[in-house]
Order: structure tokens, then C-alpha cells, then sequence
């Protein structure tokens, strides 16, 4: 299953389509078949529900998931790099 994490922009076909960062963090956790994250950066109106979309990768530094590739696909330059820097200082892969 591919994940495409973001509040505005539809998932393209193949992708199933999350909005907030707590689903998006349930998926990872309950979910086996994960074999991509595809992330945005701000999670605008559902920011209420586990803040910008950063959040899940400073939950997945925390609980260890490092087996999941990693795309980001959001348009914020700040945000990417802050994301980018998370991804590389654990050695994950982003594609």
C-alpha cells in the first residue's frame, strides 16, 4: 500500500489518500503492507488532529520504523528541508 499524506491535493491512482497525521501514524502501525509514504508538509485545516505532517516522521524516528521509502511531494521549501534533514540524520531512504 502506498500513502499519500496531504490535506488539499487528491492521491494520484494507486495511493490511498490520508488527510491527518494521526491516520496517516495508524496506518504505519497497524499496517504491514506500507511500501511508501509520499508526504506534504502542512496539514492545514486538519492540523488539529497530530499537527503538520512532520510529526510523522519525528513519531517514526521515535518508534524506529525505518523500513518504509519516503517521498515528499510538498511545495513548502522550509518544510522539505526540515523534513529532509529528519530523513538523512536517520539514514532513511527518500525517493
Amino acid at each position: 500500500m502506498k500513502l499519500w499524506v496531504d490535506d488539499v491535493r487528491p492521491a494520484p491512482p494507486g495511493y490511498v489518500w490520508i488527510k491527518t497525521t494521526n491516520m496517516a501514524i495508524d496506518a504505519l502501525f497497524f499496517c504491514s503492507d506500507v511500501e511508501l509514504i509520499d508526504l506534504d508538509h502542512d496539514a492545514g485545516d486538519y492540523s488539529k488532529d497530530g499537527g503538520d505532517y512532520i510529526e510523522i516522521l519525528n513519531w517514526m524516528e521515535k518508534e524506529g520504523i525505518n523500513w518504509v521509502p519516503i517521498h515528499l511531494h510538498t511545495m513548502n521549501p522550509v518544510g522539505r528541508e526540515n523534513m529532509r534533514a529528519i530523513i538523512e540524520h536517520n539514514g532513511w531512504t527518500e525517493v
